[in-house]
């Protein structure tokens, strides 16, 4: 048995004394994220305790593995949570009151789906060629053509532009081609 089944399992097992020790090795991480990013330490708190619960009933539903550490997926889980959050509150429209009507069941549902999509992103990003990986992860952090064609030697922004396209188009395979793609669609 692995660390991480063994988290896994604690988890749905209820188990006070492992699932203690889960906050104390990981809230801090998890807390620090959401305060940097207009958080409270009580959305913190409802962050971690959903990103707990949405991993003990996936894991309860399906027992599926973690291929890196225990905390990075946790962490992970916490921030696509806290993300979700507050790209939900943007749309919310409020006048003196905030009315939201809220199915947990349905936005632990919601959170499993997006989780496992960016399980398939991510593990679909290592497939592509090493020039392709290098030159999404910089045209995801929002770095500009003209900085990409620096660090890459090309000729032009428009080369640039093209080997985006052509790496965006190969993860996009990639990912189509996965078995999962399909039930990952919708909920």
């Amino acid at each position: 048995m692995t660390d991480n089944s063994f988290y896994l399992d604690a988890l749905v097992n209820n188990d006070e004394r492992i699932i203690k020790v889960i906050y104390q090795n990981n809230f801090f991480k998890a807390k620090s994220f959401v305060m940097k990013n207009s958080g409270q330490q009580e959305d913190a708190e409802d962050v971690f305790q959903k990103a707990l619960l949405q991993m003990a009933v996936r894991y309860k539903n399906e027992k599926f593995v973690i291929k890196n550490s225990f905390e990075a997926y946790l962490f992970t889980v916490c921030k696509n949570l806290w993300r979700r959050e507050l790209n939900k509150s943007k749309y919310r429209v409020t006048n003196n009151e905030v009315f939201e009507l809220k199915d947990d069941n349905q936005d632990i549902a919601l959170a499993v789906l997006e989780q496992k999509r960016w399980e398939l992103f991510t593990e679909s990003l290592e497939l592509i060629s090493e020039n392709c990986k290098q030159i999404l992860k910089l045209y995801f952090a929002k770095l500009s053509y003209a900085d990409i064609m620096d660090k890459f030697n090309y000729k032009s922004e428009t080369v640039v532009r093209q080997r985006v396209f052509k790496c965006k188009n190969s993860l996009k395979a990639y990912v189509k081609k996965d078995k999962r793609f399909k039930n990952l669609t919708t909920l």
